[in-house]
């Protein structure tokens, strides 16, 4: 069972840290805990941490100075008197146990990176149930390309950034801002961003009503004085934000009364080019980066966040013409028997239907997804769903389900899923068996997508005796 947010906010964590000159971090090797022991460190804390296992991350933590331990022990909070989780570990957790029976400070992740982030003048929080990373990445390429030094705190590694954190020198803040466990009301953005809203994490959100409200109460925390950019397509945005009482920037494709507007859409290969308009003013043609319709939203979104913080319209259409994705985002890997290869974390049916719908703009060939699914949770929750979002795929591959924190009580199996899918549908018992369908299936001209949020990215090391990156080695 995992352990709940704290939600002491950031006036009592202030307190709680006054006397504490060292700060341990449990799970330090996650990609948002990170990010928050190397803005400590840049504070003045002494920081250490632990993981399971090493991992870039942890060796690139190491490398700054920082004290990493592999497995979890009461030992390892020695000389430290503060203590940092992710929800992730267990409440038996060694050390989450002993800094209990010693008193010390305990903070949740969520609730400490709204601590850290007040400082910021400016604190652009990127929320929906899909499309965060990206947005986030695009809004840092764009900040980055103008000559403004934000900090960056997202979900995926982007090339320019060297990871999925930096740590910039400027008033400037981005964070994605996840909804698991209502992790995003500890931030305190005063431009609150809201791509999307629909049903997902069942295992904490029981209704669409209940997902709402608790968009609407990260909305609120931009208020009086902040805004509230939202996607005006989306009905469920709409019911979240209804009696608003402050500033909405609304963007989308087909509302009239969206102050940023994608207008005259043309796609090539798979990339959209559109006319972006700004409160009723033509700004000139955009040509995405990146495939795929769903991405002309989070340019949208992009567009809004940079033109509110003061970025000149040149700049916000250059950055995101040259934002080229983040790192398990459509991200070209190479090639098999003249196949393109794409690494993407896709976990949820309108991710991958909206992918693969980009994806079909690509080739002229066929179409393969490789596809984990997470949690049982999820699967069996929006089995349905799953089910329909691979129309586009002319050949589907299922791993098995990839469990996280669960058991699997719902009865659900990645063998089923391929049944309903259908004939152009197969699971493989084993990564090994994925990668030999591939090797034996794949044409010149197909593209493949290995798709999914658990480990299914090791399909990779079984591939790598026969990829071809961009160079043809």
């Amino acid at each position: 069972m995992s352990i709940a947010n704290t939600h002491y906010g950031r006036e009592k964590i202030a307190q709680m840290l006054t006397e504490c000159n060292n700060i341990f971090f449990i799970g330090i090797g996650g990609i948002n805990m990170s990010s928050l022991a190397e803005l400590s460190k840049k504070r003045g804390y002494g920081v250490g941490g632990s993981d399971r296992v090493r991992s870039e991350i942890c060796e690139r933590l190491e490398r700054s100075g920082l004290e990493i331990f592999y497995g979890h022990s009461k030992n390892n909070l020695q000389g430290y008197d503060a203590v940092v989780y992710t929800v992730a570990i267990s409440e038996d957790n060694e050390e989450y146990v002993e800094a209990c029976r010693k008193g010390l400070p305990l903070i949740s992740r969520a609730d400490y990176m709204g601590y850290i982030m007040s400082e910021y003048k400016r604190r652009v929080g990127i929320s929906g149930m899909h499309g965060k990373s990206t947005c986030t990445s695009m809004c840092a390429k764009v900040f980055m390309d103008a000559g403004v030094s934000p900090t960056v705190l997202s979900g995926a590694e982007l090339s320019e950034m060297g990871g999925a954190y930096v740590l910039g020198e400027g008033e400037d803040i981005i964070f994605e801002a996840c909804e698991y466990m209502d992790s995003f009301l500890d931030f305190c953005p005063n431009i609150s961003v809201i791509l999307n809203i629909e049903m997902d994490h069942v295992d904490y959100f029981h209704s669409i009503e209940q997902i709402r409200g608790s968009y609407r109460r990260f909305a609120d925390i931009a208020l009086p004085s902040g805004v509230a950019v939202a996607n005006l397509d989306d009905e469920n945005v709409r019911m979240a934000l209804d009696g608003y009482e402050g500033e909405v920037v609304g963007f989308g494709i087909d509302s009239n009364d969206a102050r940023v507007r994608a207008k005259n859409i043309s796609s090539q290969n798979g990339r959209y080019s559109f006319e972006l308009v700004l409160d009723g003013e033509s700004k000139g043609m955009i040509s995405l980066g990146v495939s795929g319709r769903h991405n002309i939203y989070n340019s949208l979104a992009c567009a809004a966040v940079a033109d509110k913080c003061g970025i000149s319209m040149s700049d916000i259409k250059k950055g995101i013409k040259n934002f080229s994705g983040a790192h398990r985002r459509m991200e070209y890997k190479g090639q098999i028997r003249g196949a393109d290869i794409y690494d993407d974390y896709g976990h949820h049916p309108t991710e991958i239907a909206a992918t693969l719908e980009g994806a079909r703009g690509m080739t002229e060939g066929r179409l393969f997804c490789v596809y984990q699914p997470h949690t049982y949770s999820r699967t069996a929750s929006l089995f349905d769903s799953f089910v329909t979002s691979f129309e586009k795929a002319d050949r589907v591959i299922f791993a098995d389900i990839y469990a996280a924190r669960e058991k699997n009580v719902y009865g659900v199996s990645s063998a089923s899923l391929a049944e309903k899918v259908g004939d152009k549908a197969v699971f493989a018992e084993s990564f090994e068996r994925i990668s030999e369908i591939l090797k034996s299936e794949l044409k010149a001209g197909d593209v493949a997508i290995i798709m999914g949020a658990g480990d299914i990215y090791k399909v990779f090391d079984t591939l790598n005796p026969m990829m071809k990156g961009d160079d043809g080695t």
